[in-house]
Order: structure tokens, then C-alpha cells, then sequence
């Protein structure tokens, strides 16, 4: 549904997007992941349209975005990170206003306002003045108005920047039921955001794509360590000190009550940690192997990314 082939944008000389490829397939929602500056929204805006790029081509629903944009944001439902919203009308004249721009008759509009006034859990709202509203709710309108025309792919730039945690966790879940019947590109960089609602991850720093792929085989990927998390009772200091000394442990680092015992993949130091804690007397209350998160992965991969780009 969405396939971005050697997308380069340059805004004067400051090169924004580098020469970067991807695909996302039908029924997908794929985070789009990378710090502020990162080229995020500039993709997203050539994706949709409003921006041409400086090479590259970029297809919405075999759309090419560059030569046949107009029939391509039939297919593009948008809500861009700022929502355009007026803010003197009514939340079911702000729908019916969107409806009739993208091309629905009256009977159409007053249906798909019911439908995306249920979806979006603004029915208490539907008659309030937008302007009114606070910013978790015009984050909803402006969900409503990108799915009114019913298009295949959504594309979001940054939902859930700005409201309250309870309407994050709330917005998460939509976008998650919305998956079911769109294709989604959701860009942010709130990592939890990815966690929760993406089935894959595009990570994307300095304007390149620095890796693609599900949050489980990132891991497998990038992990270059085995980290174990224990859980002792006795002097955190003197069994710090201890579990340092055994061969090929790299690092012992406290976390809450816990301590982290890190070493390289092709070792496994969990025997030799229990018997040292055994005959030292202390007592081993837990042990276990500690996935890497994905803060974890991102941390490493933009590390690695920077010094990479530093060394050129």
C-alpha cells in the first residue's frame, strides 16, 4: 500500500531525507521511529503530497505521489502532528465540512460523522465548539476528519504528542482497532508508542533508515550482550565486587533492588554466578535473562549510527 523508493530532500543545502527505501503491506501499522530532526515529518509530508521530493519516488495504493498526487490523497487519510482544526465550528460541522471536501454526498457525510463520532468516543462532543475542546479531544477530531472518506492507508504524524496518559493509552487502542481495516504509518519518538501499537519498525536518524524490521528480530540483531537480572539478599557492594571477578562478565550494575550481570552473547555465567552467591552465603531470591527493550535498540543502533557518520 505504501512503497517509498530512493527518497532524497534536500531544503536548500541541509539534506533532510538520504536516499531511503521502504515498503509497508496491506493491514500493517508500522512505526515510523527516530529523535526530533530525524526526517520523520518531512517523509510523511512527501508521502502525502504536500511536499515533492528532491529525487525519489514515493506510491500510495499504486499512486505514484510525484506524477499523480491528486488521485493518490483519495487513498490518504492524514493528521499531521499541528491539526488543522477551525476552531469556531462545531465538531459535526468541522466533519461535514471535511466530508464535502473530499467528495462525499450529504447522505454519505451524515453517515461516516456517526460512524467516526462512535469510533472516536466523541459523542458527548459531537455538537461542542472545537475551540472549546482540550487537546486530547481535538487530537480525536483530527483522527475523525483523516478516516471520514474511509481511505486505505492513515498516515499520523505524532498522535499522542501533548495530551494526558490516560488519552494516550485511550489513542493507542484506537489505532490498534483502526489497523484492522487501514494501512497505517505512524511516525513518532516516543519509543512505548511503537511498543504498543506497531507490528514493525522503521528507525530512521540523520535522514537514513538505520534499520527495518519487527522489535523481536531488532534484538536479535543488535544484541551484542547477555544480560542477566538477579535478585540477592546480601551486601549489594561486596557481591558486585564478586560477580565483577568472574571471566568474562563485562559489567554488574544496580537496578532497583536488582543487579544487572552483562557479558557477551556465547557466554552463559548463570552457574557461576549461583554457586558464588550459594557459598558466599548470601541468597539468591531470582534470576533471569533480560530481553532488550526497545530503548535498548534504539539507544545502540543510534550510537552506532553516530559514530559511523562521524568517522566518514
Amino acid at each position: 500500500m505504501i512503497k517509498v523508493r530512493n527518497l532524497t530532500k534536500y531544503y536548500g543545502e541541509r539534506l533532510a531525507v538520504d536516499n531511503i527505501s521502504f515498503d509497508v503491506g496491506k493491514g500493517e501499522i508500522v512505526g515510523l521511529l527516530g529523535p526530533n530532526a530525524a526526517g520523520k515529518t518531512t517523509t510523511m509530508r512527501i508521502l502525502t503530497g504536500f511536499l515533492t521530493p528532491t529525487r525519489g519516488d514515493t506510491w500510495i495504493a499504486d499512486c505514484n505521489m510525484v506524477t499523480n498526487s491528486l488521485e493518490g490523497r483519495k487513498h490518504i487519510g492524514y493528521m499531521p502532528e499541528s491539526v488543522p482544526l477551525y476552531t469556531d465550528m462545531t465538531v459535526r460541522e468541522y466533519l461535514a465540512f471535511f466530508g464535502r471536501l473530499r467528495g462525499l454526498d450529504a447522505k454519505r457525510t451524515n453517515h461516516r460523522i456517526n460512524d467516526v463520532i462512535g469510533l472516536c468516543n466523541l459523542e458527548e462532543y459531537v455538537d461542542s465548539i472545537i475551540g472549546k475542546l482540550s487537546k486530547g479531544f481535538r487530537q480525536r477530531v483530527g483522527l475523525a476528519q483523516a478516516i471520514i472518506h474511509e481511505p486505505e492507508v492513515l498516515i499520523l504524524d505524532e498522535p499522542t504528542v501533548g495530551i494526558d496518559p490516560l488519552q494516550v493509552s485511550q489513542t493507542r487502542t484506537l489505532i490498534k482497532e483502526l489497523g484492522k481495516e487501514h494501512t497505517i504509518l505512524l511516525s513518532t519518538h516516543i519509543l512505548p508508542e511503537v511498543s504498543a501499537t506497531c507490528g514493525r519498525v522503521i528507525i530512521i536518524n540523520r535522514g537514513r533508515i538505520i534499520a527495518q524490521d519487527s522489535i523481536e528480530n531488532l534484538s536479535a540483531i543488535v544484541k551484542g550482550a547477555r544480560r542477566l537480572r538477579i535478585e540477592v539478599k546480601g551486601p549489594h557492594d561486596q557481591i558486585t565486587k564478586r560477580l565483577q571477578r568472574i571471566d568474562g562478565v563485562k559489567k554488574v550494575s544496580r537496578e532497583g533492588n536488582y543487579l544487572i550481570v552483562e557479558s557477551p552473547i556465547q557466554i552463559d555465567p548463570r552457574s557461576q554466578v549461583t554457586e558464588i552467591i550459594v557459598k558466599s552465603g548470601w541468597t539468591l531470591l531470582s534470576i533471569e535473562t533480560v530481553e532488550m527493550s526497545l530503548e535498548d535498540i534504539f539507544l545502540q543502533l543510534t550510537a552506532k549510527d553516530k559514530e559511523e557518520s562521524d568517522s566518514e
